[in-house]
């Protein structure tokens, strides 16, 4: 249950400058917009809704940032659909709504499955993207430590009972009758091995900061294979400094992670200005 646990946010309320649906292949994605300037896209986790994942952030990146917040196929505000989730659609769901808000490019921040799909995005709209941010998260299955791929053999939708995401489900989504199906395909989704390429990794151009927990179910030794690929892991004394970074936070797990609020934004201000 950790790995999907929903951190409850105690951070500030801020409404929406502005919220609505985008239609894109074929359902309606709902998204939300909060401050002005350059625009940055959050993606949350699995599970997850946008004031589940973001509460805290938003409000600080949005005295300076356009943030636009999105929330995925059945998650939040967006209606389930018995459309297969895959990361390809995803990705191509996040394009949609670009484009509907006329956004031709923008930084983009992922968290746990959203930061697949963050990776997913890059890989097949690299021009789309201009910074990348990948919090707790990798492109492929093996990326996590096994015991995370053994949790999903064995986990049900009953597991999810008064949970915090079933609260937060029923608080915002449009058919609450559809959280077990939902719970269902989530659950079908992540327990599918998946592996975008350490070439498609490779090819990546834009700058990536990549933000783990020094015990959040990432494998450090394939986390640090990503890094290399992305130019890092070099030694800057004798050339010049990679584009991209790797922080490793201390004593955090998944879920803690997400809620090292001052911490997450001191990385992502410093990378993304």
């Amino acid at each position: 249950m950790f790995f999907f646990t929903a951190a409850q946010s105690n951070g500030q309320q801020l409404k929406p400058a502005k919220s609505g649906y985008a239609p894109v292949n074929g359902i309606k994605v709902y998204y939300e917009v909060y401050g002005g300037g350059k625009p940055l896209i959050l993606l949350h986790g699995a599970f997850m809704t946008i004031e589940g994942n973001w509460a805290q952030l938003i409000p600080e990146l949005s005295k300076t940032r356009k943030v636009i917040a999105i929330e995925m196929q059945g998650h939040g505000h967006t209606p389930f659909s018995e459309r297969k989730l895959a990361l390809a659609t995803l990705a191509s769901d996040v394009t949609g709504v670009m484009d509907y808000l006329k956004i031709d490019s923008a930084d983009v921040a992922g968290y746990s499955m959203g930061g697949s799909v963050a990776y997913q995005l890059t890989i097949q709209s690299p021009k789309r993207v201009k910074k990348l941010v990948i919090i707790s998260s990798t492109y492929k299955s093996t990326g996590w430590r096994p015991e995370i791929a053994n949790a999903f053999k064995s986990m049900k939708p009953e597991l999810f009972d008064n949970s915090p995401m079933k609260a937060a489900y029923d608080a915002v989504a449009p058919d609450k009758t559809k959280w077990t199906k939902f719970l269902e395909q989530i659950i079908a989704y992540a327990g599918e091995p998946f592996d975008m390429g350490d070439a498609n990794i490779a090819k990546i151009t834009s700058p990536v900061l990549i933000i783990s927990g020094d015990n959040d179910g990432l494998d450090k030794v394939e986390l640090m294979k990503t890094y290399q690929l992305l130019g890092g892991g070099i030694m800057a004394d004798m050339s010049p400094m990679p584009k991209s970074q790797l922080a490793i936070v201390p004593s955090q797990s998944h879920v803690s992670l997400m809620i090292q609020t001052n911490t997450i934004l001191g990385y992502l201000n410093a990378f993304l200005k």
